[in-house]
């Protein structure tokens, strides 16, 4: 069954290739969705697919970026809608 998440990722997120970090993640999971930086600092994220990869995924925000110091991962879970497409990197 398929779910959505809507992430925000706080912490030294930016300038550091998160967000390529996360379309790889996301790809190679199977996941649809998008990623961006937020004026503030924070990384925001949509992920669509299986909930239990979504899950995965995650947990890989927390701790799988070298560079990044992550302080909080918010997760808000929403119904699937199926538009998502391909993950990618948008502005």
């Amino acid at each position: 069954m398929s779910h959505q998440a809507h992430i925000v990722v706080s912490g030294m997120v930016q300038g550091i290739g998160y967000r390529f970090f996360v379309t790889r993640l996301a790809a190679s999971l199977g996941l649809a969705g998008w990623v961006k930086n937020l004026p503030d600092g924070r990384v925001e994220i949509t992920a669509e697919g299986d909930r239990s990869l979504i899950e995965s995924m995650i947990r890989d925000l927390k701790t799988g970026h070298p560079c990044a110091s992550v302080k909080n991962v918010a997760v808000e879970w929403k119904p699937w809608t199926g538009r998502a497409g391909d993950f990618r990197v948008t502005y």
